[in-house]
């Protein structure tokens, strides 16, 4: 069947994503994977899904580990027709099939997690009826249409970009965003959260000119910005169609001044760094459920390209007795 995947699902995928969003990739080629066959065929045959299953482990002490479970089984589903609901159900049963077999699958700290075009709205129903949950959003602002950017902070606040002696203030308020977060989606501040930030942070600010801005009143530091050029954003590029891409890793600001303006003063500042360096889609994640990221980051010029659907363990994902 692995031979038919590129002529048959991915041709129909592509045409149903271009379709859709003009901002999403053309479907990858099929990956091996964990080297499980995730197949579903058609009535008369045709090949009507495919999937692949990544099996991830964090390493000890990683910054990676705070962002998710520690084993995370990702599945790369691409669906020929989602008019018809039944082959996405049967791929989604067929994957929960091999987690059930799986090592590690029933941890409590384990996930099971499919990332999906936002707008392809006809898989929801079978994600849903799986037990899979809309956790994280993928968010896009494509500088080309984005919409000028409001940067009025409060009065007193200054906006500028980070430098190596200021990694203490960056470390502080980057647990502020990981504990707020940590309340509303699966991220997790572990015991080396803090040194994995601090190290991370460290490498940020060595750059001659940092994408790291903090925002102070009177002199303390209120908010802080931390997002990765294209060069270093190529783990994300992929889920995006037009290029350059940068991420914005990590935005906050103190709850005091929240609902000020800081945090668009930064966005702004990033933006007008993103631009100049030929940057065409900027991305960045928020949590589903985080009752200030949407409207904020909608305000912002960013709209969903991605939902990452999850099940906590990964072995509590559901087979339907219908699909």
């Amino acid at each position: 069947m692995r031979a038919q995947y590129a002529g048959e699902p991915a041709a129909q995928v592509a045409r149903r994503w271009r379709a859709i969003d003009p901002l999403l990739p053309a479907p990858a080629a099929a990956q091996p994977g964990c080297g499980v066959e995730l197949a579903v065929p058609g009535a008369a045959g045709e090949l009507a899904a495919v999937g692949t299953c990544e099996h991830w482990t964090g390493a000890p002490d990683s910054l990676d580990l705070t962002w998710g479970a520690a084993r995370r089984y990702e599945l790369t589903a691409h669906v020929a027709d989602l008019d018809d609901p039944g082959p996405v159900g049967r791929l989604l049963s067929a994957w929960k099939d091999h987690l059930d077999g799986v090592d590690g699958a029933g941890d409590p700290d384990s996930s099971a997690v499919v990332t999906w075009p936002s707008r392809d709205v006809g898989g929801v129903q079978a994600l849903l009826a799986h037990g899979l949950a809309p956790y994280a959003v993928i968010a896009a602002r494509a500088t080309a249409s984005a919409p000028s950017a409001r940067s009025i902070a409060h009065p007193g606040v200054q906006v500028r970009r980070a430098g190596p002696s200021d990694i203490d203030e960056v470390v502080r308020l980057g647990l502020e965003v990981i504990r707020f977060d940590a309340l509303v989606s699966g991220v997790t501040e572990r015991p080396g959260t803090a040194d994995a930030l601090r190290g991370e942070v460290a490498t940020f600010l060595a750059d001659a000119q940092p994408w790291v801005w903090l925002a102070e009143d009177g002199g303390d530091a209120t908010g802080v910005l931390i997002a990765e050029r294209p060069e270093a954003a190529g783990w994300i590029a992929p889920f995006v169609g037009p290029g350059p891409v940068a991420y914005l890793q990590l935005m906050g600001v103190s709850s005091g001044l929240r609902g000020r303006g800081v945090g668009a003063a930064m966005a702004a500042h990033f933006h007008r760094e993103a631009e100049a360096a030929g940057v065409a889609v900027a991305v960045l994640h928020y949590a589903q459920v985080n009752p200030l990221s949407a409207p904020f980051w909608s305000q912002q010029g960013y709209r969903p390209l991605w939902t990452v659907w999850e099940a906590w363990p990964a072995r509590s994902l559901r087979s339907p007795t219908m699909t």
